[in-house]
């Protein structure tokens, strides 16, 4: 009786676990998707496909698995440059489908954050293939700045670039009139070991004879910033720093014909910002456009400002193949710059200013083009075409800052009138190779650019007046210095296997340089008039060509971890319009030389799901015949020689990571709240200098260790933001002084802590964002001027506070 009803049991048991397992069967379906190149045919790794609330992302075989209990589902299938699909699958049981993607113009120049912006940290990586660009092995960094929680209106550069390791930075105005970032132990002057560009195009004063940038992007216009390092030599030019790409938001392409987001900023020191911007689609027309003005009066006397800045942007598209954007971009600043302190001056008071007549005046008016065009589904061109019209204005006293100024002596005016033209034409193929996706990039470039460089007397007043006292003879330098440039690159992305690809690459350049002018040598009276003076002519040129070779190498074990390595050639060219200023503090040697060596990387980047990011690699620079800044002495008197001052090698670590602790309790958790650590080591020494006091010194401006870190807590309305600061001290020239100089523009730069703190909450369509920069208050500065603005030690901004309203619809 007992084993008839354990029998009884045994058989129910069975049956109800057999229609158990078919209800089940029954119910959930597995979908697996092959996704693939529609030309090639070749699948397509790391698509991002949606389902419901959950993204999945295709492996290197370009396969995704859904599991699902509905009888029809909705997918959306997106990669960059390809075009978006979606598609409703009715379900019936298991099922297997190849999904073909077409390769779109609409993602062109277009970054994807999807994979990276996951984590929703605000920082990610450029994808091997971006547009008609590659940068497939290569150490690059996407800050996302809707992501951020940072002062915009005054473009704080702690906060913008907080989470890219290895930078550092010339803070020497609070409200982001220029920017100065610098890295691998190169200086952050105005960005000039930098390709600095907006959009593509470049925005430097000369990109080619005087690199440095005078206009910054107003950070409430953009949408995110790419950074390559040294590999960039062999795609946008020679620089040993790399590229650094201000990409504004983009026209907006939706149904809506009219949006609008205001901005209205209040701060310490009379700061006011008001940024407004437009942008929406009327048919084939797209736009964006915005208008911002700036208004401060400084924290140290003599440090008011104004500044306007504009800028529209067309798109028209004329077929799903082919579109146009035209652009153009204003701004207009006018600064009055309390000059630099003496060491003594700063440790008493660093609020007070012994310069009450200087000024600069920067117009600056940017246009460009850029022509995209989808040849068919392997070949895409885009055409780049761009001009600067600007001029840079600046008068006041030269004078070293242990000396008074001479209310009646006439100030020294220095006018700079840039005029260029460029253009980069670009084809981008993908072709099949061994059965896989291959990538080939060819390129040209044609730039031209002219400087008129005046150096002179101008008035005595206090006024911002840019008009020289004897205009038919300029009593120190008047100078053209034109440039030209031819460049054709290459760059060939090889997928080796599914998981490695190479990329070599090479660069042709013929550079030419020329100055016409000439410079006096003169005798004044105490008042300023002109005794006597001798003048010089001189008219040089210097014609050369040469190529640059590298080689990228990336390797990704899994989905969302990849080993990079690259090397890549650097060259700079001598800027002949650095050789003819002429300043008590400062000195050019005559004989400059061209500046030549090459970047390693060797890196390593992992993405956890959504609550870990990691990026950490070690880097070679090797800089031959580096020019730098040296302390003489002559007949008594200390100036700075800028010269060759030897070979010099940087080496170093550089890591970021961050971790969404809510992440790892709960997958599905709307908030954030995530520490991130940011930390750079950097050995820059000089080597092999005929100089045999220079060798094994420090190189100028490159602090052995720069460190940032903080915590941030979001939700869906609500997010703030803790940050620290901290970099190591500097030297100022590469003679490593460290007592300062009389004129304070020699010594040592010590080593300083900074926090900022910011909070935002948004409701609906209006949001207001509040924060203190300097929350502790730290008194310290980050440079060490020998001219203009200076010179002197320029102290950094202490504690202020901003408040910002925001309305958007």
């Amino acid at each position: 009786m007992i084993s008839k009803n354990i029998f009884s049991r045994l058989v129910f048991f069975s049956a109800a676990a057999i229609t158990l397992s078919s209800k089940l069967n029954a119910q959930n379906k597995n979908i697996v998707l092959s996704i693939q190149d529609d030309s090639l045919k070749v699948p397509i790794e790391n698509v991002i496909v949606k389902s419901g609330k959950k993204n999945y992302q295709s492996d290197v075989n370009g396969s995704v698995s859904i599991i699902s209990d509905k009888s029809e589902i909705e997918i959306s299938v997106q990669k960059t440059s390809y075009e978006k699909k979606k598609l409703i699958l009715k379900l019936t049981g298991d099922t297997s489908i190849v999904i073909n993607l077409k390769v779109s113009l609409t993602d062109l120049n277009e970054i994807s954050v999807l994979a990276d912006k996951e984590n929703n940290f605000g920082v990610g990586h450029l994808n091997n293939v971006e547009g008609t660009a590659i940068y497939a092995g290569k150490k690059s960094d996407v800050i996302i700045l809707d992501d951020l929680n940072a002062n915009l209106a005054t473009n704080n550069q702690r906060q913008l670039f907080a989470k890219v390791a290895g930078l550092n930075i010339f803070e020497i105005d609070g409200a982001g009139l220029q920017m100065g970032i610098g890295g691998r132990g190169l200086s952050p002057n105005r960005m000039a070991n930098f390709n600095t560009r907006q959009n593509g195009y470049d925005i430097a004063a000369d990109a080619l004879g005087y690199p440095e940038s005078y206009y910054t992007p107003p950070s409430e216009a953009i949408d995110r910033i790419e950074i390559v390092r040294g590999a960039a030599s062999l795609q946008y030019g020679t620089q040993f720093g790399g590229l650094v790409n201000f990409k504004f938001k983009h026209p907006d392409e939706t149904a809506k014909k009219f949006n609008v987001l205001s901005r209205q900023t209040v701060g310490s020191y009379g700061f006011l910002n008001s940024f407004n911007s437009f942008s929406g689609k009327v048919n084939k027309l797209s736009y964006y456009t915005f208008f911002q003005y700036k208004h401060g009066d400084g924290w140290r006397p003599n440090s008011n400002f104004d500044q306007y800045a504009a800028h529209a942007a067309l798109k028209y598209r004329f077929t799903d193949n082919v579109n146009l954007k035209i652009e153009y971009t204003l701004s207009n600043l006018l600064a009055k710059q309390p000059g630099g302190l003496t060491d003594n001056d700063y440790a008493v008071d660093a609020d007070r200013s012994i310069r009450g007549r200087n000024w600069m005046q920067i117009k600056w008016n940017q246009f460009a083009s850029d022509l995209n065009w989808k040849l068919n589904d392997r070949t895409n061109i885009s055409w780049l075409s761009f001009g600067l019209y600007a001029d840079r204005n600046s008068i006041g006293n030269l004078g070293k800052a242990d000396k008074a100024d001479v209310l009646t002596k006439k100030r020294d005016l220095q006018t700079d009138n840039y005029r260029n033209l460029g253009t980069e034409l670009r084809l981008l193929h993908r072709y099949k190779f061994l059965n896989r996706n291959s990538t080939f990039l060819v390129g040209t470039r044609y730039y031209m650019g002219t400087t008129y460089r005046k150096q002179g007397l101008g008035t005595a007043t206090d006024l911002p007046e840019f008009d020289f006292k004897n205009p038919s003879l300029i009593e120190t330098s008047d100078f053209k210095f034109p440039n030209a440039n031819f460049a054709a690159f290459t760059e060939n992305l090889w997928n080796v296997s599914s998981r490695f690809t190479i990329t070599p690459g090479v660069r042709f350049e013929h550079v030419s340089t020329n100055s016409n002018g000439y410079f006096n040598e003169v005798s004044l009276a105490t008042n300023g008039d002109t005794l006597s003076f001798k003048q010089n002519f001189e008219n040089q040129s210097s014609n050369r060509a040469f190529v640059l070779g590298g080689l990228g190498l990336s390797f990704k074990p899994t989905k969302k971890t990849e080993l990079y390595a690259n090397f890549s050639q650097n060259y700079r060219a001598v800027n002949f319009n650095d050789l003819r200023i002429v300043s008590p503090n400062f000195k050019v040697d005559a004989n400059l030389k061209d500046e030549t060596g090459y970047t390693a990387d060797l890196g390593y980047r992992s993405s956890i799901k959504d609550f870990l990011y990691v990026d950490v690699s070690a880097y070679y620079l090797y800089y031959k015949g580096r020019m730098g800044t040296i302390t003489m002495v002559t007949d008594g008197s200390t100036y700075r020689l800028r010269t060759n001052v030897s070979d010099s090698r940087n080496m170093g670590l550089e890591g970021f990571a961050e971790l969404n602790f809510l992440k790892l309790f709960n997958k599905d958790t709307k908030y954030t709240w995530s520490v991130f650590a940011n930390l750079a080591y950097t050995d820059a020494k000089y080597i092999n200098s005929k100089q045999t006091s220079l060798v094994n010194k420090w190189v100028e401006y490159a602090p052995s260790f720069i460190g940032k870190g903080g915590m941030s807590f979001k939700t869906k309305h609500f997010g703030t933001t803790l940050q620290y600061s901290y970099t190591e001290k500097q030297y100022a020239d590469a003679n490593n002084t460290v007592k300062a100089t009389a004129d304070a523009s020699s010594g040592l730069i010590p080593s300083y802590a900074v926090v900022d703190w910011s909070v935002n909450y948004t409701w609906k369509w209006a949001s207001i964002y509040t924060g203190i920069n300097n929350l502790t208050n730290t008194k310290y500065y980050t440079r060490r001027s020998d001219g203009y603005p200076g010179p002197g030690i320029l102290p950094s901004d202490p504690i202020n506070f901003y408040v910002t309203l925001q309305v958007k619809f």
